[in-house]
């Protein structure tokens, strides 16, 4: 099985699409497509936001493509265009920091459809165990789709109502990627319209717009048992998360198949949305458990079961949990079906929704942390900079650096086991002033300068940079290869210009193809 990266320097095969003449920038709505493109207010404006609610971008027009026909449609009229336009793809609006915008051209609008038309529904090969899907489809479509056939992916991402393309982008991780490797490592071909080609690529984000992926599938569980235990020692904590990780070779009855975390700095949080299992029925008392730094470990588990393995499922979590050195008085088990785990964080998006709390700004800060530098970062972060307060959940959890393709051009420390530390942080304007945008975002810069001077050699997942220096320094020996593919794929720098790491270029109509 040839396993397809993002951002892979493999191409297997290329189809030219003839460059355009130019036109004006309001010609492309002209243009004969299957989908639409709209100039409608209410799209414009869904467009110019996102989940971050930290920037704002408002595009020229929006495009709800049917085929990657209609793509590269666009694209060829934006890149034959002297206009100075560029085009952006988004999917469900889940970036942070603008990344799917444009204030000078047209936003591709993924997922959803308007009018009669609509994309491509997933089509699953039971036999062949793969599933090919557009890439503005929601996992939790997919999902639905392959569990019909009793099968599933492989690998995740925590929340479910996010695009393909958007999170094959950037790899997609949950606590399935010490095992199977981010979502990437389990595609095994994408199609990506970039600025001169309609592509079969191996993952090119940055470079091109994916507008289909074929995705590997397994038999689909029924079950899972999910397990919550807490920890006051951290080295003990992160002891038992790498130990669980290594197991990822051992036969699927000796391992778990979730490993995550999260950090508790006050019993607040037990409530928070990530927490919603640590419920009123436990009997244990979180805060009885606190030790006197005010810091608590959770380490989150599940295994999934089917009815052929239902009498054996008490024998290998028992034994699997014998080997760690949790609170003994602080385990939490529940049995629910494997849709409703995955789908987990959807249930409490809901009720967040219903307290006016999931539209807010999210001043999210991803960290992959090299393992050797996790006790230090637990000291000066966990233990130091955030105090007691946290506005939203923090999530922990180590992985395999070998199951990451080292052609990808997500950036990861350079060590066997690194973790990701994800401050999940909602901005609220309650008076409060540590949970205020400002208070979140300088101790988000407080943060980053810690692992400077301490010589933590952070790497940041789902990056945001202003310069593109920074973004040099963040790519290290990989910038050289970046640059030629952005060269090689998108010259004038007309796509994903909202990620700030080219400046778009345009020739003098004098020089416009012919």
């Amino acid at each position: 099985m040839a396993t397809m990266l993002l951002l892979t320097f493999l191409i297997s095969s290329l189809i030219m699409v003839t460059v355009g003449l130019a036109i004006d920038s309001m010609e492309i709505l002209r243009l004969g497509i299957d989908g639409q493109l709209s100039v409608d207010p209410s799209d414009v404006e869904t467009a110019s936001l996102d989940f971050g609610l930290l920037t704002r971008g408002q595009p020229l027009a929006v495009l709800h493509p049917v085929s990657a026909q209609d793509i590269s449609q666009v694209v060829k009229a934006v890149y034959g265009s002297n206009q100075g336009m560029t085009v952006s793809a988004r999917g469900h609006g889940h970036s942070i920091n603008g990344q799917a915008q444009t204030t000078n051209g047209v936003v591709i609008q993924m997922s959803g459809w308007k009018g009669g038309n609509k994309p491509p529904r997933p089509r699953v090969w039971a036999e062949e165990r793969y599933v090919d899907v557009w890439g503005g489809e929601l996992w939790i479509d997919v999902l639905k789709s392959t569990l019909e056939y009793g099968l599933a992916p492989k690998s995740w991402t925590d929340y479910l109502y996010l695009s393909v393309g958007g999170t094959l982008s950037n790899a997609g991780i949950s606590g399935q990627a010490f095992n199977h490797g981010p979502q990437i490592s389990n595609v095994y071909e994408l199609d990506v319209v970039t600025e001169l080609f309609h592509a079969v690529l191996g993952g090119l984000g940055q470079f091109g717009i994916i507008t289909r992926a074929r995705i590997s599938l397994e038999p689909a569980p029924k079950m899972v048992r999910w397990i919550r235990v807490l920890y006051s020692n951290f080295s003990a904590f992160t002891s038992d998360q790498e130990h669980l990780i290594s197991l990822h070779a051992e036969p699927s009855n000796q391992k778990f198949d979730y490993v995550e975390g999260f950090v508790i700095v006050d019993e607040g949080l037990i409530n928070n949305w990530r927490s919603s299992l640590l419920s009123p029925q436990n009997p244990v008392k979180i805060s009885t458990l606190f030790p006197s730094g005010g810091v608590l470990y959770c380490l989150e588990i599940a295994k999934n079961y089917h009815e052929s393995t239902v009498q054996t499922i008490d024998q290998e979590v028992e034994f699997l949990l014998k080997k760690l050195n949790f609170i003994s008085t602080s385990v939490f088990t529940t049995d629910l079906l494997y849709v409703d785990f995955l789908d987990r964080v959807h249930k409490a998006e809901l009720k967040l929704r219903s307290k006016g709390l999931w539209e807010v700004p999210h001043p999210w800060l991803n960290l992959f942390i090299p393992s050797s530098k996790i006790a230090e970062f637990d000291k000066g972060v966990f233990k130091g900079i955030l105090g007691n307060k946290t506005s939203g959940p923090i999530l922990i959890y180590p992985m395999n650096k070998n199951k990451w393709d080292h052609r990808s051009s997500v950036v990861t420390p350079d060590e066997g086991v690194f973790y990701l530390v994800a401050l999940l942080r909602s901005a609220l304007d309650n008076g409060e002033e540590t949970q205020s945008l400002e208070y979140l975002n300088n101790q988000n810069r407080q943060i980053l300068r810690y692992c400077d001077e301490a010589g933590i050699k952070v790497k940041r997942y789902l990056p945001h940079y202003t310069t593109q220096q920074e973004w040099m320094d963040h790519f290290g020996n990989k910038w050289d290869r970046f640059y030629e593919m952005k060269m090689e794929f998108d010259p004038r720098h007309i796509l994903a210009s909202g990620q700030r790491i080219f400046t778009p270029t345009f020739p003098s109509s004098s020089n416009m193809p012919s």
